[in-house]
């Protein structure tokens, strides 16, 4: 059992993907990243002897410390956060231990440069995959992602000026292919196939592509996001909103599928 200082691999990843999930930062040392140059999900790389200058960002928050095996640097940052307030634990068995458990892993290389927040644009007025992809990067990539919403004449050329990522545009790095729709693009390019997102991904297909027969869920996907989308004339309003709609189709989809529900009169 892991104690208040450590986290475990299935514990955390039972949080990321969702509003709880903490901060990880990995303090790898350079030769063991290049050797091995994945991340966890929504993790960002920081050396371990500046951990400190993150500290008064990190107060009131909770922040996972993954190394290589779960040793001295895990547990070092970890414990040097704690003394500036912040609730930091280390990755028990570190990335090794992640990698052991078949956990998704996510190619640094694949990755848009972060600073202070990756830049994705794409055309406005959204309905589903430019919602969903969203999503996905804020919960599985990069939590501090900023969306671009232009008129789609002009998304390519936002990207090349505001260094921004297109996305769901014929000629961007992450699009259509064939049946697929953009969320299945991320998902597989990213490395992030897990049960849940490509159950997911089928009800977004579905309902994207407006191919049905793909999952019951397609149509009630299509009319909440018509809904949505009718609902807010600004595109991040939207966003935030689809939000909540897209955190609930994931916990659906990790751990609700076998629920269902009928209305049963109460005897008097």
């Amino acid at each position: 059992m892991a104690d208040f200082a450590s986290i475990n691999p299935i514990s955390l990843m039972r949080l990321i993907g969702t509003p709880q999930a903490p901060i990880v930062i990995d303090v790898c040392v350079d030769a063991d990243f290049e050797d091995d140059p994945y991340l966890i999900p929504t993790a960002r790389r920081c050396p371990h002897r500046s951990i400190d200058k993150l500290a008064p960002d990190l107060v009131g928050k909770h922040v996972v410390i993954a190394c290589k095996k779960g040793l001295k640097l895990g547990h070092g940052a970890a414990a040097l956060l704690r003394n500036f307030g912040v609730r930091a634990e280390a990755l028990e068995g570190g990335n090794v231990a992640w990698r052991a458990a078949d956990l998704p892993r996510v190619r640094a290389d694949r990755l848009p440069a972060q600073g202070s927040g990756t830049q994705w644009v794409t055309r406005w007025r959204p309905k589903i995959d430019r919602i969903a992809c969203p999503w996905l990067i804020r919960r599985f990539l990069d939590p501090k992602a900023q969306f671009l919403f232009v008129p789609a004449s002009e998304v390519n050329a936002v990207a090349e000026r505001f260094d921004a990522v297109a996305y769901d545009v014929p000629g961007s790095p992450w699009t259509h292919h064939g049946p697929l729709c953009t969320f299945d693009a991320m998902v597989d390019g990213f490395g992030l196939q897990t049960p849940a997102l490509n159950a997911m991904a089928k009800v977004i297909r579905g309902a994207d592509t407006n191919d049905h027969t793909l999952a019951p869920e397609c149509a009630g996907l299509l009319a909440l996001s018509v809904g949505l989308s009718r609902g807010h004339r600004d595109d991040l309003a939207q966003l935030e909103a689809g939000m909540v709609l897209y955190d609930a189709l994931y916990r659906w989809a990790r751990d609700g599928q076998n629920e269902s529900h009928d209305w049963q009169e109460v005897p008097a």
